[in-house]
């Protein structure tokens, strides 16, 4: 039997859950049973915990369905726990370094208590400084153990269930388990208050509680706050049938009333039913106060007087319930000259054009990626659409005929983007854009993340320095109503790197759905446009963009490897799109497609695919066609730049670290030969998830079409999926 059991449930963490299962994996006291709750197998964090579970024999696996709550996760946590002590870890925060090896030690000293209360510390979302919350346990606890009677005031109903460990022949004994509902936490240490026989105190921070940036799920608005005064009846219910003398059940009253009374304050968390709300917390305060109690001094003492007299009026005056509404949309940045901010004013005033949607792509470079592939597609499922593309002044000629479109920063740009309902992006809109009441905004990415994004990239100085604002970053991701995301790894990087209230939607990116969908005869005539010769090897060169260079350097003599690499292969260079010039860098074998507006159509025209760390890999790697990885300076990148997991472990196929190796792969056939082949599977398995050739339809129709999930296109599973061919079979040169 193992010394502890811990129980970290993962719903709605998966992008932070690694994190919180290594700070216990990686305790110095490794006598320990882990136990991840997942939601069910095929959940986004079941991956996570399902990979842990391989590496180490410690860790145990179990499910509990989304519909039963955190109380349901943690239920069925301690229903497969083994160990002598049990101990609670959300999914998104740490156990502190060391903590097992002190709360082993303080349970030698203080043998056989039910529950030793512990402090925490609370960090900001942003990985701030951590401090200990005010006042966490009393002050003047025993050293030792004692009986709960002997320091009433130390209740567990404001305090979190990671907050304490737990004696498991206790809780079996006593058949405790979380109640269901909302303010589960007050509800289970009540309860445990109620039946525990001896406690005890550590006065050492165990658990890092990193607090979300969206604030407690408890705080939002809704009908799940009266069950708030669920959990108060049901534990001063058990307080009244175990017994307990006024002096324990005084405190235990006063603590779960201030919860009760700084809800019956902000009548904006119950937008219906604030009366009798009201009126049923007065009910149960006459009918369990104990005897002889006393109110508080002050003005908490007045809130207890007019809620004993079921004096609603009085208690709303009092408190000042009827806030205004804060002004946070006036206080937003506006267009630069002054009459057009003045009509953006006056445009947002007016309705939503509810046929209206607005498109735009890499900050108006032209019509391009998922934004055209959702425009494209809407046209054709949703034509009562009025849909304007925004383009940056300069690449008006870029814009397909028939496409209706507005140049970025014009007052045209502006009234649209102040009328249109619908607002579908692949970076973001500009800081003046105001997210009004019934307009929709999709996040649809543009690649699949290997390097650190968003607010991830804070502790990396270098990109750090780049990258602007964090604040006004969040501002603009708390705009976003859908973000779209073509796998699972994303889903959690998108999670953790933009921490918003935004509907994940794992639909697959409609821009790689060509992939599946071109034929031989759109691939021939891509490379005829591109100038590739007939019957040649094309090689796609796409190197990514380095924070700590400060121009475009190609990382590679393309010259001398296509000398080395034979006679027959030519490459397409592409730079990242930070340093498209609009003309040609290349010469002889080597054709610039750089400018070139389609990625995808560069992707099809491409027998092989080298790069570095770009993202582009993912999306090639639909194509299922050879992928080489050159890393000439992976540690450097890795340490500068950061990244979400270890290419050079995972690979999409064979992997160069010099010049010399890249040319040799190709010079003898092997980058496209078994081994290589057996990467790329691995590989697309976990990064082509969702891409299946349908993916725009699936938007439009949940997006823009307001269709059901359940009515959507599924996806086709990966082996049944049809790549698009490519120009010719791939022989060794």
């Amino acid at each position: 039997m193992p010394r502890f059991s811990i129980i970290v449930p993962s719903h709605g963490v998966a992008g932070r859950l690694s994190q919180a299962l290594d700070s216990v994996l990686g305790q110095s006291f490794g006598d320990l049973q882990l136990i991840p709750v997942c939601d069910a197998p095929d959940a986004p964090a079941a991956e996570v915990a399902a990979g842990y579970a391989e590496r180490d024999s410690r860790v145990t696996v179990v499910h509990s369905p989304p519909s039963a709550g955190l109380s349901g996760a943690r239920n069925a946590g301690m229903r497969a726990a083994t160990g002598a002590y049990v101990l609670f870890l959300d999914g998104d925060d740490l156990l502190l370094p060391g903590a097992l090896a002190v709360v082993d030690a303080r349970l030698s000293e203080v043998a056989g208590v039910d529950v030793l209360y512990c402090e925490h510390e609370r960090a900001p979302w942003w990985e701030g400084e951590p401090a200990l919350p005010a006042g966490p346990l009393p002050a003047k606890a025993p050293r030792g153990a004692f009986a709960p009677a002997e320091l009433p005031g130390l209740t567990g109903v404001q305090l979190p269930a990671w907050s304490a460990v737990y004696r498991r022949a206790f809780l079996t004994e006593r058949e405790l388990s979380f109640p269901d509902g909302h303010f589960t936490d007050l509800g289970w240490g009540g309860l445990v208050t109620v039946a525990a026989g001896r406690i005890a105190v550590l006065r050492r921070a165990v658990v890092r509680h990193r607090s979300r940036r969206q604030g407690s799920r408890l705080n939002l608005p809704g009908p799940h706050q009266h069950t708030l005064l669920d959990q108060v009846e049901r534990v001063l219910a058990r307080a009244a049938e175990a017994g307990l003398p006024p002096e324990r059940t005084g405190p235990l009253f006063d603590q779960a009333f201030a919860m009760v009374l700084k809800t019956a304050a902000r009548p904006e968390r119950l937008p219906s039913g604030h009366r009798a709300f009201f009126r049923r917390a007065a009910r149960l305060y006459r009918l369990h106060r104990p005897d002889g109690h006393r109110v508080p001094d002050g003005s908490l003492g007045v809130q207890h007087r007019l809620l004993a007299a079921g004096a609603y009026d009085a208690f709303r005056a009092l408190r000042g319930a009827n806030r205004a509404a804060g002004g946070a949309a006036a206080r937003l940045p506006r267009p630069h000259l002054a009459r057009t901010r003045l009509r953006y004013a006056r445009d947002l005033r007016r309705p939503l054009e509810t046929d209206l949607a607005v498109y735009c792509a890499y900050w108006g470079r032209g019509y391009a990626c998922n934004p055209a592939a959702i425009h494209a597609k809407a046209r054709e499922l949703a034509p009562h659409l009025r849909s304007v593309f925004l383009v940056e002044a300069g690449q008006e000629h870029t814009m397909p005929d028939g496409v209706e479109y507005a140049v970025l920063g014009s007052r045209r740009a502006w009234e649209v983007l102040a009328r249109a309902a619908y607002l579908i992006n692949n970076a973001n809109f500009a800081e003046g854009v105001v997210k009004r009441p019934g307009s929709v905004h999709l996040q649809t990415q543009h690649g699949t993340p290997l390097k650190t994004m968003g607010v991830d990239q804070s502790v990396y100085p270098v990109v750090a320095a780049r990258s602007g604002s964090f604040t006004k970053l969040l501002g603009r991701v708390d705009r976003w109503d859908f973000n779209l995301s073509s796998n699972r790894h994303s889903t959690r990087m998108w999670e953790r790197a933009f921490p918003g209230s935004y509907e994940q939607l794992e639909y697959g990116y409609p821009r790689n759905d060509v992939y599946y969908t071109a034929t031989a005869r759109d691939v021939a005539r891509i490379r005829r446009e591109l100038g590739v010769p007939e019957g040649r090897t094309a090689v796609l060169y796409a190197p990514t963009h380095r924070d700590h260079h400060t121009g475009f350097e190609p990382g590679l003599d393309l010259e001398a490897f296509c000398r080395a690499a034979g006679e027959n292969v030519v490459v397409l260079l592409r730079a990242h799109y930070f340093y498209d010039r609009g003309g040609p860098r290349g010469s002889g074998r080597i054709i610039d497609v750089t400018a070139h507006r389609s990625a995808e159509d560069v992707c099809l025209a491409a027998d092989a695919l080298i790069t570095d760390y770009s993202s582009i890999m993912f999306d090639y790697a639909n194509l299922d066609r050879p992928i080489v990885i050159y890393a000439d300076d992976w540690e450097v990148y890795r340490e500068t730049r950061g990244v979400c997991f270890d290419l050079m472990a995972e690979p999409p196929g064979l992997v160069a670290r010099t010049p010399e190796e890249l040319a040799a792969v190709f010079r003898d056939g092997s980058y496209a030969g078994p081994r290589a082949r057996a990467l790329r599977a691995a590989f697309r398995e976990r990064f082509c998830e969702f891409d299946d050739g349908r993916a725009a339809e699936r938007v439009v129709r949940r997006v823009l079409l307001g269709e059901p999930p359940q009515a959507l296109p599924p996806v086709l599973p990966l082996a049944e999926r049809v790549p698009a061919p490519a120009a010719a079979t791939l022989v060794r040169s």
